[in-house]
């Protein structure tokens, strides 16, 4: 994987790189739409490419390995062929899947051992049986398999997680130079930063996954449940000491102005469920504010959402569609809503390019967190 740093803001620490891949190139700052389990819902992968025109996508391991199959998806001959995508593919580990399944896994030197959400069967994921999942799902860029601990932790507990996120690393690491993808071309491993809020282990876990030298490094275990400005602080400290030729990955994060404020601490590629998830439910992310599109008020608003992003469609008919029940409502404000965020991330590069980000972000920010 090659890694091009094209500039940086000149009153920040934003930048605009590119990321090349067996499977195309990617442009930064970057969304990832978050498709789990080789779909994101509601959308379909041509409009993922033509309308949304993501340069990317994120599956989940833990999700893919319980539906369809890693078996399945090697005979299909990896999750680009079985679902018809041809662009790059990001997958998490599942560490975060493992973390939300407390109270049904068990998490002990070898691996994590947990109950299956859907049926109860019981499956053990150690590093090396992780890698060999990615492996087989073949996406372009695979994360190590890590804990994330829950906000608040206590400090012991966030220091032994993260010292077993590190040792489960180096067996991640060894696992993926001792096999080859199936599918002939490479993938790429990428290291998850944990610590939860503690500023000195957070830098501790920087400096170990900084000097592994792998392709890019991932902020993990924020966006958890603590204040947006100890997740920022956290971001701006550990991006002080992540490889400058390396992409930086911040996991999960978030709102659109979330996205903005980390762009310009020196995150490179972000994903979040928010823009379909908060969709599917009627709320809408605009270029002036935040819409719920169930509210009355917009009953006889015959005005498109948006004239660039959704031209066709007036919000009297969205409120409709939603009203009645139908489900062209929630496809046409998750199309919206994912449209919107990767709107924002081009328009943070152009921004960026000509040195007017920090102007432009702050301004943008202020309506972002708009109610209208």
């Amino acid at each position: 994987m090659k890694f091009t740093l094209k500039h940086t803001d000149t009153s920040s620490c934003a930048r605009i790189g590119s990321i090349e891949t067996a499977h195309g190139i990617i442009e930064t700052p970057i969304f990832m739409p978050v498709g789990t389990i080789g779909s994101v819902k509601a959308i379909n992968q041509q409009q993922l490419e033509l309308h949304i025109n993501a340069e990317i996508i994120l599956g989940n391991t833990y999700h893919l390995y319980l539906r369809p199959g890693a078996d399945v998806l090697q005979e299909a001959g990896g999750l680009h062929q079985f679902m018809n995508w041809q662009r790059p593919i990001l997958t998490d580990s599942g560490g975060y899947q493992v973390y939300s399944l407390a109270e049904k896994r068990k998490l002990t030197e070898e691996g994590a051992k947990f109950q299956s959400h859907i049926d109860g069967s019981r499956h053990l994921f150690t590093p090396e049986h992780v890698i060999d999942i990615e492996r087989k799902i073949g996406a372009d860029i695979i994360m190590a398999f890590d804990e994330c601990p829950p906000y608040p932790s206590t400090y012991q507990y966030a220091e032994k997680s993260m010292h077993l996120t590190h040792r489960w690393l180096d067996r991640c690491i060894t696992r993926m130079n001792e096999t080859e993808g199936l599918y002939g071309y490479e993938q790429y491993l990428f290291p998850i930063l944990q610590g939860s809020t503690y500023k000195d282990l957070r830098k501790q876990s920087a400096e170990f996954i900084a000097n592994k030298n792998c392709d890019g490094n991932a902020i993990g275990g924020l966006s958890v449940g603590e204040p947006h400005e100890m997740m920022y602080e956290t971001t701006d400290l550990v991006c002080q000491i992540l490889p400058k030729d390396k992409p930086r990955y911040l996991m999960g994060v978030g709102t659109p102005d979330n996205i903005l404020e980390c762009i310009a601490l020196g995150v490179d590629m972000f994903d979040c469920v928010m823009p379909s998830r908060n969709g599917r439910n009627g709320m809408l992310f605009t270029k002036d504010g935040t819409i719920n599109i169930k509210n009355k008020k917009w009953e006889k608003d015959f005005s498109p959402v948006d004239d660039e992003l959704l031209p066709t469609y007036s919000k009297a008919y969205l409120r409709h569609l939603f009203m009645a029940g139908e489900m062209l409502g929630p496809q046409l404000a998750s199309l919206h809503n994912l449209s919107f965020y990767l709107w924002l991330v081009r328009q943070a590069r152009i921004k960026i390019a000509d040195n007017t980000f920090t102007t432009w972000k702050n301004s943008m920010v202020q309506k972002l967190k708009q109610r209208i």
